[in-house]
């Protein structure tokens, strides 16, 4: 399924929320006024991973997330209770609060904005976790200045690991949702890995996509016990994409990957920003 990204206009949903906003700069969250985003690193390039691969894409990673996989530093994986241990950490846990001006201001220094503006140019919302409460409020009050203050709409990406609900306000301004929950593997417990309300919310929205990263075929069979089959997830939503770091293994982890999708009859893709960059994060 292909997303549709042709239209710039709001919803009529939408509309309401604008309305309701009039042209207000920032949100308020009981007595705090969200009015930046602690971002911590943010570029222009193509989306390289799940539905909307190939599709130009400016990549907004926000500081923090819920989870730790392979330990701080990686200690969970030296101590082997991990396989693979975050590859953006460094990045995540530093950020800087911006204020909403600055992202504009970065669309129009790369001559981007009417993209931006025109769906052309998806939003990607990453992290670290982007359904951090404190992030799911900056993101919408910033999603309301654009609207108010630049007639804006921009088709909006979220990756998230699914372990956080999502409040009505962002699910609302969301087009697709990316899902990449974690598997044991990543050393943390199941019970912080899976957490059914977030994931059934998930569910309940019009465009989302499940995207597991597999290093054996170990890693479907448990990818089907814990999450396809108790969940019912439609098996058309599900996203098989290897484990993959450097371009030294691109092509045998591609291949392996696609050879799980056939034989499994799920989605085969693979990560081109490695291929491409050998890189992985900041491109």
């Amino acid at each position: 399924m292909i997303p549709s990204i042709g239209t710039s206009q709001p919803s009529k949903k939408m509309t309401q929320i604008l309305n309701k906003a009039e042209t207000q700069v920032s949100t308020v969250q009981g007595e705090r006024v969200y009015d930046t985003l602690n971002i911590s690193e943010d570029f222009y390039s193509v989306q390289c991973e799940g539905n909307t691969t190939g599709y130009p894409a400016y990549f907004i990673r926000l500081k923090a997330c819920n989870l730790m996989c392979g330990g701080r530093d990686g200690s969970l994986m030296k101590e082997g209770k991990a396989t693979w241990w975050c590859d953006t950490e460094y990045v995540w846990r530093k950020g800087l609060e911006k204020e909403f001006s600055y992202l504009v201001d970065r669309w129009k220094q790369d001559r981007i904005f009417d993209w931006v503006k025109g769906r052309r140019v998806n939003l990607i919302w990453t992290g670290g976790e982007p359904t951090i409460p404190k992030n799911q409020h900056s993101i919408v009050a910033f999603l309301d200045w654009l609207g108010g203050s630049h007639s804006a709409y921009p088709y909006n990406e979220i990756e998230t690991n699914g372990t956080i609900y999502i409040n009505d306000d962002l699910f609302d301004y969301i087009h697709q949702i990316n899902c990449s929950v974690k598997l044991e593997n990543s050393g943390m417990s199941k019970d912080r890995r899976i957490v059914p309300k977030a994931l059934e919310r998930i569910m309940s929205h019009d465009n989302y996509w499940f995207k597991f990263v597999i290093s054996t075929e170990d890693c479907v069979k448990e990818i089907e016990r814990d999450f396809i089959r108790p969940f019912n997830i439609d098996p058309k939503r599900v996203i098989m994409m290897p484990g993959l770091d450097n371009q030294a293994d691109f092509h045998e982890r591609t291949r392996f990957c696609l050879e799980v999708a056939k034989k499994y009859g799920y989605i085969g893709l693979t990560r081109l920003h490695v291929s491409a960059w050998d890189k992985l994060t900041g491109v």
